[in-house]
């Protein structure tokens, strides 16, 4: 892909010497959302934790934006990553959780207040910036999390299984948000989920793994009509096992 943001090259990642990820290559358009689906032990977190620098390759490559970052730690390739427990300091205000790294670059405090205010809005979480991370609900603890994320500037954004500790209500609305941030800020989203519902209604496309390796990729309606293994078909599971809206979505307007 020519316009690629984001292009993972043959990838082999793992543990000691035992690789989970094997022969994954991906790229990624600007501003393109792309999940990685699939169950437990499929290999799509350590993905995500190989792109963010945690787990290092061990053959393949990593570009952003052309710049080869394989071998680069985790604060010099210019990613956000939002982690499934949120990662927010206990001890800090909403505020300076979302300030941390611009503090850490020892930005001026004028920069400072107009990043993390600008940010605040965006997430619509004005009116928590002075409380901590106790205070705060689930959905609202995410959104401190995606402001922080995106505060430093970084186009590229991780979600690391995101949205699991949320209830259902919470979580209808947190895919929508983070739709609606996507949108207004433009950020490329590498999304890690095993819920095909988040997967199917916030994709542009989806990569389903199985066994460390890419099983099928495409659109929620390809994957869920055209499934091109027995697994894929297994795995994404007929009509009646999702909700009505996204099955007759994935269906058509006619159900057919």
């Amino acid at each position: 892909m020519s316009n690629a943001v984001l292009s993972i090259q043959k990838l082999e990642a793992g543990y000691g010497s035992k690789a989970v990820v094997r022969d994954f290559s991906l790229d990624v358009a600007a501003g393109e959302f792309v999940s990685l689906l699939g169950p437990s032990g499929s290999g799509k977190s350590s993905v995500l934790r190989a792109i963010a620098g945690f787990l290092p390759a061990m053959g393949g490559r990593i570009l952003l934006e052309g710049r080869d970052i394989t071998g680069e730690t985790p604060e010099r390739r210019n990613v956000g990553i939002v982690f499934q427990n949120y990662a927010l300091f206990p001890t800090m205000t909403a505020f300076e959780n979302i300030a941390f790294a611009l503090r850490v670059a020892k930005r001026p405090q004028a920069e400072v207040e107009k990043r993390v205010r600008d940010m605040a809005t965006l997430s619509g979480i004005d009116e928590q910036l002075t409380r901590n991370p106790a205070e705060m609900s689930g959905g609202q603890q995410q959104r401190v999390a995606i402001a922080r994320a995106l505060v430093t500037g970084s186009r590229v954004l991780l979600f690391d299984e995101p949205l699991s500790n949320l209830d259902a209500k919470v979580r209808v609305t947190m895919r929508r948000e983070i739709k609606r941030m996507q949108r207004e800020v433009g950020f490329t989203a590498i999304f890690v989920t095993h819920d095909q519902e988040d997967a199917l209604t916030m994709s542009d496309r989806i990569v389903v793994l199985n066994g460390g390796r890419a099983e099928q990729t495409g659109n929620g309606r390809t994957l869920y009509r055209q499934p091109a293994t027995p697994f894929i078909c297994q795995f994404i599971g007929a009509s009646n096992e999702l909700s009505p809206p996204v099955a007759r979505r994935l269906l058509g307007a006619k159900g057919e």
